[in-house]
């Protein structure tokens, strides 16, 4: 098991937990003073009331709540967001209100998911061509369609 430090930064911060015995992702809780009000079609910034150490090789991705999503239209604009192993900040959350209601956030809600995922870095090799595929170049909506 990976072992992350992490650091309350607020007395009152919920801590990553996960919801179930094999939740691949850890409850993101609001660390707030006072509840937020989103409008709809506009975002906010809410800390989480912690900070990560997390290992070389590693980041955390934040991700929308399917529940938000389902009931509310909240998520992520930026999903999945990535927090990088030298980040050594609070944890904080963009949140989207797709709705066409207000949404209020408050103290404790949980608003995200995290997730802890290996990475690995590259170096490119520049080169004058690339290697054939039977896809080639076909793009967007070019695979599963069953025409030519």
């Amino acid at each position: 098991m990976l072992k992350v430090k992490i650091v309350r930064l607020n007395k009152q911060a919920s801590l990553p937990v996960y919801a179930t015995a094999h939740a691949a992702g850890m409850d993101i809780s609001a660390c707030i003073d006072e509840p937020i009000t989103l409008e709809p079609f506009t975002t906010a910034l809410i800390p989480s009331g912690f900070a990560l150490e997390l290992p070389e090789g590693y980041e955390a991705q934040l991700r929308p709540r399917s529940g938000l999503a389902l009931r509310s239209m909240i998520s992520l604009p930026n999903t999945p967001a990535t927090i990088d192993a030298d980040y050594r900040g609070e944890v904080k959350v963009i949140l989207i209100n797709y709705g066409k209601e207000p949404f209020i956030v408050r103290h404790g809600d949980r608003i995200a998911q995290m997730v802890i995922a290996r990475v690995e870095q590259v170096r490119f090799e520049e080169v004058d061509e690339l290697g054939s595929t039977v896809r080639g170049e076909g793009g967007f909506g070019h695979t599963g369609t069953g025409r030519t």
